[in-house]
């Protein structure tokens, strides 16, 4: 099965490269299958990484980044790719 862990924060205005720069150098501790990082308008960061892994396995994510570069904690989702029919 494989699972995608996403990581989805907010940066204080104006500092969303710095937030950008800190999730790209933050290690897994394992490798995913795959890791992207993207960024969006009001310095929005988010990182998607894929596993091949049971739905509840224990998996590596990033962690919280320092409270004075987020305006709020960091969201969370995990998905199970289905197939297309």
């Amino acid at each position: 099965m494989t699972v995608a862990l996403m990581w989805e924060a907010r940066a204080v205005e104006g500092r969303g490269g710095d937030l950008l720069a800190w999730a790209r150098r933050q290690p897994l501790g394992a490798e995913p299958l795959r890791r992207e990082t993207f960024r969006a308008p009001q310095d929005r960061v988010l990182v998607i990484t894929w596993w091949d892994a049971p739905y509840d396995a224990e998996l590596p994510e990033l962690p919280e980044p320092d409270a004075a570069l987020v305006t709020r904690a960091v969201h969370r989702w995990r998905f199970e790719a289905v197939a297309d029919h």
